[in-house]
């Protein structure tokens, strides 16, 4: 049996596509293209990428709430109905 997670395997893959800018300051921005609107801000490249997958889960779990269509990135589509899997298969 294969176990798969959808949610994390989405943000791993989106996460893979981030683009990363060091500003004139010193301080770095982050977005990731195919997630419109999912940018962030860091002092250091870490801590930006650490609130870039912060702004990635929160637009996610917003755009699943409010029914706005979400990018298919590599294959995972999580614009579908979620299918249940009965217990006794477990």
């Amino acid at each position: 049996m294969v176990v798969q997670f959808i949610l994390s395997d989405y943000v791993g893959q989106a996460m893979s596509r981030a683009v990363y800018d060091k500003l004139e300051d010193a301080t770095f921005a982050g977005r990731i293209p195919d997630c419109l609107g999912v940018i962030a801000f860091g002092s250091t490249l870490r801590e930006c990428e650490d609130e870039l997958r912060s702004t990635l889960e929160e637009w996610i779990l917003l755009g699943l709430k409010s029914g706005h269509p979400l990018p298919v990135i590599a294959g995972i589509d999580l614009n579908g109905e979620p299918s249940v899997e009965p217990l006794d298969t477990l």
